[in-house]
């Protein structure tokens, strides 16, 4: 789902749905817009489920954390380097695991 100025493709087609409803109170439009609707909010609810906007979260962490180091130590070797990641890799997967045991 790209998001363009915030607002996510669906968010957008949702918006249309509701502005075409609104204009021309057609049941055509009503439907559009309750099934856009129901699929936002049924991708919502998968999305808290499931963890995964917390997964992306950890994962964007993880690489920033590594991306960072590198940039502070840009004369770390192989095996430094190669630690760092691992030490984050293994953090970004006890967070995961934490998630699925519900923590």
């Amino acid at each position: 789902m790209s998001e363009a100025n915030g607002m996510t493709d669906g968010q957008l087609i949702q918006q249309l749905a509701l502005l075409g409803w609104l204009k021309t109170d057609s049941v055509e439009c009503k439907q559009l817009l309750t099934a856009v609707t129901g699929m936002q909010v049924a991708r919502e609810l998968l999305d808290r489920l499931s963890g995964q906007s917390r997964i992306d979260a950890y994962r964007r962490e993880c690489i920033q954390s590594i991306a960072d180091y590198v940039k502070k130590n840009p004369r770390a070797s192989q095996r430094e380097l190669n630690a760092e990641v691992e030490k984050n890799v293994l953090l970004f997967a006890s967070r995961v695991q934490g998630l699925d045991s519900g923590h």
